[in-house]
């Protein structure tokens, strides 16, 4: 689509504005929405569907620090710059990215040994299994980081996949083990989805689950089962850890035994140990 058009159709004018994402890089499915952001200092996110295409518009600030937000800005299109305040910062940020993308891999890896940590300290807590697959994708973003890939859900395990032999690489065997990804079948999937759309709307209610279903409905007619699960848990991984009192929120669990697919999940313990030895394993990597 022109990108004179994408400003038409979410009548945008005023704030400098960039096209972000897969759409940008051009590699993108025919599922994948527009990633839009307009940078009016704003702290929100919506999904919108204008002419058949699907917008995730963020809302961003011309004075961001946070390693994870900048590196999905490096390379962005610029759609609306009358001030030259957004070329700016993408030249900031293309100058100083492996800087931001060995703090990006960094937080990745403590927000992992963070999740560990919680799943370890209980593995009879009806969360622990959650947290033990939320360890599994913030590793998962920081291999595809150290290969120089910017974070992309729907497309990751494609990329883990074509990535070349190393001994960083050969963490992701562990990270696809503990996520499970050999279980995925159709009727698993479809169940996982509904789950995810719930726990989406009760989370973010947002109208990202239209996005959610878009994509899950694309990857299982093309018989991509195992990265539709993987897509479907990384959904379910930032929806999770935004959840404040987790465990004044027992209706939760439910939702997310599905959502998650925990039912089966009789390897927490052994799970944990070995995220944690490739956590520590990528870690001394960054103090080489």
């Amino acid at each position: 689509m022109e990108h004179k058009k994408i400003l038409e159709n979410l009548s945008i004018e005023k704030y400098p504005v960039g096209l972000g994402g897969c759409k940008n890089q051009g590699k993108s499915y025919d599922c994948c929405e527009y990633d839009i952001t307009v940078f009016d200092g704003k702290k929100e996110e919506s999904f919108l569907e204008c002419d058949g295409d699907f917008y995730n518009i963020h809302h961003g600030t011309l004075q961001e620090t946070s390693p994870d937000i900048l590196l999905q800005y490096d390379g962005m299109t610029v759609l609306l710059d009358e001030q030259w305040e957004l070329h700016m910062l993408l030249s900031k940020i293309k100058e100083k990215k492996q800087q931001i993308s060995n703090a990006y891999v960094k937080n990745c890896l403590v927000e992992a040994g963070v999740c560990i940590t919680k799943a370890r300290q209980g593995f009879n807590d009806p969360y622990s299994s959650s947290w033990v697959k939320c360890a599994a994708y913030f590793l998962a973003d920081a291999v595809s980081a150290l290969n120089s890939h910017r974070p992309s859900p729907l497309h990751m395990l494609k990329i883990l996949r074509e990535l070349p032999k190393n001994k960083t690489n050969e963490t992701i065997s562990v990270i696809t083990d503990s996520i499970g990804i050999e279980r995925a079948t159709p009727s698993l999937l479809s169940r996982m989805l509904k789950s995810t759309i719930g726990f989406s709307d009760t989370i973010e209610g947002n109208f990202h689950s239209k996005a959610i279903s878009r994509k899950c409905n694309y990857l299982i007619e093309n018989s991509l089962f195992s990265d539709c699960y993987f897509y479907l848990g990384y959904v379910n991984r930032n929806n999770f850890k935004k959840i404040q009192d987790l465990h004044r929120k027992p209706e939760l669990i439910h939702l997310l035994k599905t959502a998650f697919d925990l039912e089966n999940d009789t390897r927490i313990e052994s799970d944990a140990n070995n995220l944690y030895d490739a956590t520590n394993f990528l870690l001394s990597l960054s103090h080489q």
